[in-house]
């Protein structure tokens, strides 16, 4: 199985530091749903692992966050593609659990959805505590310079970071 796992804001749609609570906040980054659509086509499965600590924070309720979902999946498949296995973290970051990045817990997660090893597999985000969770469970952490890749790309990324323009420069790389 080639499998290759998104963070959700910063890298699918735009983010924000008021973050993301209505369907209509959720705008797709411009060539990430068709970045999908033609990895899917080509064989590829991609699963997004996402903090949504809004949801602990009461800045929208889990239907909202279902909604974007949903949204995203359907964009995929008007373009012909799959969005696979999606998992988030509701937690704020004082909570203390394991699933919150840049603890692997949701990687594992999806690990053991695909009954797969993580050795190697692309984990793509745009922040310090997405390319942390990659190196703790052996993954390859990849780093767009949307959302906030800019910003965590000056301040230093692991020497073994794969670096990239966006999701759809991704898309042209592995297919």
């Amino acid at each position: 199985m080639k499998l290759l796992i998104l963070d959700r804001d910063g890298v699918i749609n735009y983010d924000s530091d008021a973050y993301i609570k209505t369907l209509e906040e959720w705008v797709p980054i411009p060539g990430s749903v068709d970045a999908i659509a033609q990895l899917s086509k080509a064989g590829w499965t991609v699963a997004v692992a996402t903090n949504q600590s809004g949801i602990a924070r009461g800045y929208y309720p889990l239907a909202t966050l279902e909604a974007m979902h949903a949204r995203l999946r359907a964009l995929v498949a008007e373009k012909g593609g799959e969005v696979g296995h999606i998992v988030y973290c509701p937690h704020g970051p004082d909570e203390g659990c394991d699933c919150r990045k840049p603890k692997p817990g949701m990687l594992r997660a999806i690990a053991e959805h695909y009954q797969i090893g993580l050795e190697g597999v692309w984990f793509v985000g745009d922040s310090k505590g997405d390319l942390e969770a990659a190196l703790a469970v052996g993954a390859q952490p990849v780093l767009v310079k949307t959302g906030k890749g800019e910003r965590t790309l000056e301040k230093g990324v692991p020497e073994t970071t794969l670096i990239f323009d966006d999701l759809a420069a991704i898309a042209r790389e592995l297919i």
